[in-house]
This record gives C-alpha cells, sequence and structure tokens, in this order.
C-alpha cells in the first residue's frame, strides 16, 4: 500500500488495520484522520496492499 503523510510516500506491503499502522508511525487517531482510497476509515478497518492511505494531520483552532 502507498501511504503519503506529511508530504512524504512511503509503501509497505503487508496488509494491517488502521490502529497498527498508526501505531507504526507513532501517531495517534485523535490527532490525524485516515483517508483510505478517498473514503475516512476508522481505527479496526483492515488496510489492503493496493490501498492508497493518507494520514492527514487535524489542526483546529479558536
Amino acid at each position: 500500500m502507498k501511504i503519503e503523510l506529511d508530504g512524504h510516500t512511503y509503501e509497505i506491503e503487508k496488509s494491517m488495520e488502521v490502529s497498527r499502522l498508526l501505531k507504526q508511525f507513532s501517531l495517534s487517531r485523535e490527532t490525524h484522520l485516515v483517508i483510505v482510497n478517498d473514503r475516512l476509515v476508522t481505527e479496526d478497518y483492515r488496510l489492503g496492499r493496493d490501498d492508497r492511505v493518507k494520514l492527514i494531520r487535524v489542526v483546529s483552532g479558536g
């Protein structure tokens, strides 16, 4: 799968759940959205080898 994070692209060959992917990059679900093939997914979503994943940092302001 191809992973986009902070302007960089990474390749991972094996499938895994979103929660494991976030741990691998030391990210939390509260600070990042996970978009898979243009759809927002939850932590328990199983990623496939052909998926395109975007990890988007959540920014809030007041």
